[in-house]
């Protein structure tokens, strides 16, 4: 017997396998895909050992079988054999009391379709038709969900490569406020990439053709897992990196506002360790609880949501220290750079709201409609968030356009025949 998919079990698995596509859209596909193929390698065993077990009757008959999809027991020539539906089927509690059907050929034989698919009739099993519609009506919401964040992440990436290009060549505009934009915008734009190759590994994976059972073996084992662990590890660093980046620009500008006097050149690099090594801190206890007690997936599940506060506790510091600098300085500022440090030290709070506001409401606790707007929220805000970044502290900077107008001036200077053609 070849170790071949059957039909109906196959494409019951293969419809999780694309919910499993959309996973940085919340949900528990992957871990319901893993536990249905889990309880359909106990249901063949069984099955197996029942076969070895059971006296063959005397006489023609068909052979007891395993075809992949359900457990037979032998057959009478000439009749209809029913077993109840298999209990591996994620919706078995409301089929349960289902029968599947073969039938027995005169001849002893199983009666086969275009003669090598055996014949079955399982309608008594399948999903109920509006359980299937309405899985049809999430799995489109979240294809349109990840096509908003994808455009989101790829504008923010190419604006936020250009606003480092900016701040890189232009050498005027080489300073400790600026280091820290661009600091800023390169974990928006490992954020931006993580994500985007964190999906490409799950399409490709989850978008493998799958026959036999060695292949799903391969496609849930952990070793196929481990690219989108990375890329789940990174995301969630850049997370952290995103909100500390912030932490260094509110603690910068105040200090710019009550007049501290400090070398720029000693806290740029204290201002290093807090973006880049903060966020170390906590990911890395994060990896180990992940490895040790939830590895599974690509460990975007939260069993355990002590393990979800070890990243998300930081981001919550982050953003009372943020607010707390912001409110620490009320008074008015008559110069026009420390109105616009005070206006700009007010704007950031408003980059981390939302993931202030959800951080109570995670995926597993949320369900129905708030779900879906929280998840629409949540990605339109992360996805875009990139792209108000790079234009509100690079492109819409005064300092920056009148760099970017004199260059340009320079340039046609250099290449009058290039700007006088028509």
């Amino acid at each position: 017997m070849r170790d071949v998919m059957a039909p109906a079990y196959r494409r019951s698995l293969v419809h999780l396998a694309w919910m499993c596509l959309f996973s940085s859209v919340p949900h528990g596909g992957a871990k319901v895909l893993e536990r249905t193929f889990e309880e359909w390698m106990r249901y063949r065993d069984e099955c197996l050992r029942r076969m070895a077990s059971e006296p063959y009757p005397a006489g023609l008959f068909c052979n007891r079988t395993f075809d992949m999809y359900a457990c037979w027991p032998d057959g009478s020539p000439g009749t209809a054999v029913n077993v109840s539906c298999p209990f591996y089927l994620p919706w078995f509690e409301k089929v349960k009391h289902g029968l599947v059907s073969r039938k027995c050929g005169v001849d002893g034989q199983w009666v086969t379709v275009n003669g090598s698919q055996p014949w079955r009739d399982y309608s008594q099993c399948e999903e109920e038709m509006e359980s299937t519609m309405e899985e049809e009506g999430a799995r489109r919401l979240m294809v349109s969900f990840k096509v908003l964040y994808t455009v989101g992440y790829s504008l923010s990436l190419l604006t936020l490569v250009s606003a480092l290009l900016v701040l890189t060549v232009f050498r005027k505009l080489h300073c400790t406020r600026n280091y820290i934009h661009a600091n800023l915008f390169a974990s928006f734009g490992l954020r931006a990439t993580s994500v985007m190759v964190k999906d490409a590994l799950l399409e490709r994976r989850w978008g493998m053709e799958v026959v036999q059972v060695a292949d799903w073996q391969a496609l849930l084992s952990h070793e196929a897992a481990l690219g989108c662990r990375a890329a789940q590890v990174l995301m969630q660093y850049c997370i952290l990196a995103n909100h500390y980046w912030f932490l260094v620009e509110a603690v910068y500008l105040y200090k710019l506002l009550i007049g501290a006097v400090f070398s720029e050149k000693n806290y740029y690099r204290l201002y290093l360790y807090l973006g880049w090594g903060t966020p170390v801190v906590f990911v890395v206890p994060w990896m180990a609880a992940k490895y040790l007690k939830e590895n599974a997936e690509c460990w975007a599940l939260n069993e355990n949501m002590a393990y979800w506060w070890i990243i998300r506790i930081p981001i919550l510091l982050a953003s009372l220290v943020i607010l707390a600098k912001l409110r620490a300085n009320q008074k008015g500022y008559a110069d026009y750079k420390l109105r616009l440090a005070k206006a700009t030290l007010t704007l950031i709070p408003l980059f981390g709201i939302h993931e202030v506001v959800f951080i109570f409401a995670t995926d597993e606790q949320t369900t129905g409609i708030l779900r879906y707007v929280k998840v629409f929220f949540t990605l339109f805000l992360n996805s875009f968030q990139g792209f108000l970044v790079a234009v509100l502290y690079c492109f819409a900077n005064k300092e920056v356009k009148s760099e970017m107008k004199k260059k340009w001036q320079l340039w046609k200077l250099d290449h009058p025949a290039l700007c006088c053609t028509q």
